[in-house]
């Protein structure tokens, strides 16, 4: 429908329509005018599948939905690095929300992995923010490719469930702008979500509902966001100052309390009626998008969906350790052990938890194996250790050639609403692995947990196969990978720290009370410990397979470059094993002449790319000006400066195979504003500045001093150094008490004022 048409609707709705249209019509549904013809429409949560509630609502996953197909999802999608394959999924989801009538699905959900801890880290991408919106850009074109929309979430530094309605994100300008922002903006500027979902917490002191900064200044105005803001469900605060910063709908509706203070808002002259009609606007124009393509022949094939599925769960599976012992013969003695390897957890709790069309676990697919038996092992309703089941575990690894233990973490230990105390596995299934070592000495285990885990007994088994929260079909893809019918290929979107305390966010993660504090800044994940050089458990973008690459001939289409034009990177890889594989080529970029605090290194590009054996193929890279660029806060824009920069190509933030450098030009001049308390040093930085420091030179009474001493006592150089110490951190102001009287204050001031102009 036109803009023009939607506006003549507008005009003819009373005020108390116009009100009533900001709230949904139940938990699912916007609200319909049959007065007008005006439809409704429904929504309904994600983001790894549709979850559809057949009859009354809720948001947590305790009433019953609609079966679909359960995907992999977040954690184990991103570890695909695969656009394609998660676009895919995205059409897929779309194909099921034409079938079963819903004009939004709840997702991506984009928020960074700030800690380990986060109980809904299942459901996000990753640590990095390149990775999350690049995921999140090609699951948006997916499904909205099928005329349905999407609602990327949850915006934003939305990073933890613990006091999530009310805890106030204290981030500053750079951290959010480098590293909680990026996600959110690729996917608004490329793929053009229909909705985005405003967060439950404060951010700076302000609401997200109704934060103009987010919602308007930045989501709008700067990057262009046409669509509209929908609260989280019960996010509200203020509706009226939500909906002058740009929240366009309150879900799920407050029983007409908020609407009506919306029209008395409107009757009393403190909300201007022209932005409640564009609101209105903006929740007609998505309504009518979807009711005008509404495929009412749409096939919702699970079958089919549920093959997908498991092709996801291969793409994303990330083998972490292999000592030879990996693929498995099937014609071997194997003992399958551990309560997943018959019933996998394959998905998280909450919101986004599916009624799955079938779930496929790893011994299914092995049953006819005549070497497989299995063994229970554990029960995940408590974390108990059964030494009856213990036993009957340790017996079967005895007798096998082989023992391949499906552990993890249970349901109790991370879901949506309440945050993960420790990094721990349950205890019985920790014993379970260490007792099942003693006996057999070819140990495989199997991880189905949603965030990473300690492992303490990592020396001790020969193999590690991370299958993440893997979606229904989880256990064929865990067989065929096993089995070597499948060569892994998935990376870790995520570093797995040795132990919770070397998290970068462990101080201050949960905050006090309300306040949350992001004091790491910038130095989130794999950026931190790669500039503490800290050992890790698995770093970030770490994965192994079954057959070997080599890189070579990396090149860059120049070695001098400014910042408005684009470098081209292009490097050969070969598969030089026996087996064809894939391989994700990643790009890193470090500036090295920085003079800010900066990540040694951060990812600035990715590529998956197939290889039969002894087969190469070139991959290649284009980066911009954000690629070598910091947020200036006093700039309020990204700035490059000038300086030579490494490129480097890896296999993981902590594997460089190649290295090169350009030299990047800034074309941005930063005109930094100087005042009494700037330093010496500060201005000496600036060329055009440091020209009108010569009279304050001339006047300055240490260093005649200095060079006075220096030759009396000898010291000569090391006076020198003192001296130009003391001169590069003095502020201008202090010039007062060391000079020869010709200068005051007001012949400062007028020499600060030169230097501003």
């Amino acid at each position: 429908m036109t803009a023009e048409k939607i506006k003549e609707i507008v005009s003819q709705m009373t005020l108390e329509e116009k009100a009533s249209l900001c709230s949904g019509g139940d938990f699912w549904h916007t609200k319909a005018v049959d007065r007008l013809g005006v439809p409704a429409m429904m929504v309904s949560d994600g983001p790894h599948g549709l979850r559809k509630q057949k009859d009354e609502g809720d948001h947590l996953g305790v009433n019953d939905s609609i079966v679909a197909v359960c995907y992999p999802a977040g954690c184990a999608t991103a570890s695909s690095f695969d656009r394609e394959l998660v676009e895919k999924m995205g059409q897929a989801i779309g194909e099921a929300c034409q079938a079963e009538g819903v004009g939004v699905i709840l997702g991506p959900a984009v928020n960074i992995k700030r800690s380990p801890l986060c109980g809904r880290n299942f459901e996000y991408y990753s640590e990095d923010p390149y990775v999350a919106g690049e995921m999140a850009a090609s699951y948006i074109k997916g499904v909205q490719s099928k005329n349905v929309g999407t609602s990327i979430k949850h915006f934003m530094a939305n990073s933890q469930e613990t006091r999530r309605m009310s805890s106030d994100s204290r981030v500053d300008e750079r951290t959010m702008r480098e590293i909680y922002m990026p996600a959110f903006e690729k996917a608004v500027k490329e793929s053009k979500p229909w909705t985005v979902m405003c967060s439950y917490n404060r951010i700076n002191g302000t609401y997200a509902a109704e934060n103009k900064k987010l919602l308007t200044d930045v989501l709008r105005d700067e990057w262009g966001f046409d669509g509209l803001v929908v609260s989280d469900w019960g996010a509200v605060n203020d509706r009226v100052a939500g909906v002058k910063a740009g929240l366009d709908l309150e879900m799920p509706p407050s029983c007409g309390v908020n609407d009506k203070l919306i029209e008395k808002a409107v009757k009393d002259g403190k909300l201007d009626e022209a932005v409640l009609d564009r609101t209105v606007e903006r929740i007609l124009d998505i309504v009518y998008r979807f009711m005008e393509n509404r495929d009412t022949e749409a096939v919702f094939d699970r079958e089919a969906q549920h093959k997908l599925s498991a092709r996801v769960a291969e793409e994303s599976l990330v083998l972490l350790k292999n000592d030879g012992i990996l693929p498995l013969k099937k014609e071997q003695k194997i003992a399958f052990i551990g309560q997943y390897a018959e019933k996998p957890r394959y998905q998280g709790g909450g919101s986004s938890h599916i009624n799955s069309y079938k779930v496929t676990g790893a011994l299914e697919f092995a049953k006819d194996l005549p070497g497989v038996t299995f063994a229970k092992g554990f029960d995940d309703k408590e974390d108990v250790i059964d030494e009856n089941l213990v036993a009957e575990a340790v017996k079967a690894a005895k007798e096998a050639e082989a023992a391949v233990i499906f552990a993890g973490l249970p349901d109790a230990f991370e879901s949506e609403g309440y945050d993960r105390t420790h990094m721990k596995m349950p205890e019985s299934q920790n014993y379970l692995i260490e007792e099942v070592a003693k006996v057999q000495p070819n140990v495989v285990v199997v991880l189905h947990n949603g965030s990473p885990v300690e492992m303490p007994w990592i020396s001790k088994v020969k193999g590690v196969l991370e299958a993440y929260l893997g979606g229904e079909a989880v256990g064929e893809a865990e067989y065929r990978i096993l089995f070597g019918e499948v060569n892994p290929s998935g990376r870790l979107s995520e570093t797995f720290p040795l132990k919770l305390e070397d998290n970068p966010s462990y101080l201050y993660y949960i905050g006090e009370e309300d306040v949350v504090e992001y004091r790491e800044g910038v130095f989130v994940g794999y950026r931190y410990y790669n500039k503490k050089k800290m050992d890790v458990l698995f770093p970030f973008g770490y994965g192994l397979s079954y057959t070997d690459f080599a890189y070579s001939n990396l090149k860059l289409d120049k070695k001098t470059m400014k910042d408005t034009e684009i470098l081209t990177v292009s490097v050969d890889v070969k598969n030089t094993g026996s087996v064809t594989g894939k391989e994700v080529v990643q790009l890193y970029v470090e500036d090295e002449e920085s003079t800010v605090i900066r990540p040694v290194k951060e990812l600035r590009g990715f590529e998956k790319v197939e290889l039969a054996p002894g087969e190469t193929k070139t991959v290649s890279f284009k980066l911009d000006a954000r690629a070598f660029a910091y947020y200036d806060v006093q700039l309020g824009d990204f700035h490059v400066e000038s300086g030579s920069f490494k490129i480097m190509i890896g296999r993981s933030s902590a594997d460089m195979k190649l290295t090169d450098t350009v030299s990047v030009e800034s074309t941005k001049e930063i005109r930094r504003k100087y005042h009494l308390n700037t330093t010496f040093g500060d201005i000496l930085k600036d060329k055009k500045a440091a020209a009108f420091l010569e009279p304050l030179y001339a006047s300055c009474t240490m260093i005649e001093s200095c060079d006075t001493n220096s030759a009396e006592s000898g010291l000569g150089s090391s006076s020198k150094a003192m001296q130009d110490a003391m001169m590069q951190y003095m502020p201008l102001r202090a010039l007062i008490s060391f000079q020869d009287g010709t200068i005051d204050f007001e012949k400062l001031q007028q020499i600060i004022d030169k230097i501003n102009q």
